[in-house]
């Protein structure tokens, strides 16, 4: 029975998933645990933007940055400029998105859904905009399906108020469905979904600056739960740039109390995670974008062009076959200490 029990042990150790859903072999086990205080890596001024209102990572060292009139593509190590879109929506909301590929997906000032391929040069319009009542507000794209998220919203007439729908595309721009389920949930489920992202588990989470709620829904599209707030604040939450870790948190950032806030799946308020008081945070965060390759978050101001790169997650490496347990922190100072030790004696 014992020789049974270690050959299921050995054998679950070549696989791991991987946030996309697939199967991998692997030589080590990714052990991840959350900081007991969040790092700061890095800050950096980016060029060619007045403030970081949405990020899109295509890797933690490029990731394509945009205020209400500019989106560029921003090199992380140095802060410059590597290219610029023209003729994106005016609008400082979640209105582009890095598809699997890395390919940029935003919307135009005609309210086109565009495809920005890798060469920087080729375009192709995915949707084009035929409904002159619903007006595109942001867009997602499934890192689990390769889907489109669309958030949209219309004035009622009839209540002089705002109604908000999700519209999910496949990669090609084909419809698929309508979020809310008519059938399960309220009609007013959403005003203004502004900024759309996705969890592992398939939820469908938007930042609604109008409601003033996370909304977050099943991939069927049935209400789960709305996040107004810690429950011992007494300032409604604000809610902008929102994403979600490799964990399944939810990570949202609130212009009420300039901070970035922690969620479980289910809506539970676990952390402010960035304040104020957090070492390298002087501004107010707004644009959020989570790199699955290297657990890193990058935070943008929305009081200057300030991003920030910042770790809430430790990675710890098992190695199986030595027994011995190494983390990022460690890793990071043991390379310190070999480059301090290759530098030549005086």
């Amino acid at each position: 029975m014992k020789t049974i029990i270690n050959m299921l042990v050995n054998l679950m150790k070549e696989v791991q998933l991987v946030p996309s859903g697939i199967l991998r072999r692997a030589g080590v086990e990714d052990l991840l645990t959350l900081l007991s205080s969040p790092v700061v890596q890095k800050s950096l001024s980016v060029t060619g933007v007045n403030c970081c209102y949405h990020i899109s990572c295509v890797s933690i060292d490029r990731v394509w940055v945009s205020d209400i009139n500019n989106l560029i593509l921003t090199d992380t190590a140095t802060g410059k400029q590597l290219h610029s879109v023209e003729h994106q929506l005016n609008a400082g909301r979640g209105k582009h998105t890095v598809n699997r590929e890395g390919e940029l997906i935003y919307l135009d000032n005609e309210y086109n859904i565009i495809k920005l391929c890798n060469d920087m040069k080729t375009t192709s319009t995915l949707i084009k905009r035929t409904d002159t009542i619903w007006e595109p507000l942001s867009v997602y794209s499934s890192s689990s399906f390769g889907d489109l998220l669309v958030g949209m919203y219309r004035r009622d007439t009839d209540t002089d108020t705002f109604i908000g729908k999700v519209m999910r595309y496949d990669n090609t721009g084909k419809y698929k469905q309508t979020i809310p389920h008519n059938d399960n949930t309220p009609h007013y489920l959403y005003e203004a979904p502004c900024y759309i992202t996705e969890n592992n588990n398939g939820d469908v989470l938007v930042s609604d600056l109008l409601r003033l709620a996370v909304v977050v829904t099943s991939c069927e599209g049935v209400h789960r739960f709305s996040y107004k707030g810690h429950p011992a604040s007494v300032s409604r939450l604000q809610p902008w740039g929102i994403c979600t870790d490799v964990m399944s948190h939810i990570l949202v950032s609130d212009w009420t109390t300039a901070t970035v806030q922690m969620l479980d799946r289910d809506g539970q308020f676990l952390s402010y995670v960035l304040t104020r008081q957090t070492p390298g945070m002087d501004y107010t965060p707004r644009g959020l974008s989570y790199d699955v390759k290297t657990h890193a978050v990058c935070v943008g101001s929305a009081d200057n062009n300030t991003m920030s790169v910042c770790r809430h997650i430790n990675r710890h490496l098992y190695l199986a076959h030595e027994g011995e347990q190494h983390s990022d922190l460690d890793q990071e100072k043991f390379r310190a200490g070999m480059l301090k030790n290759d530098q030549p004696n005086k």
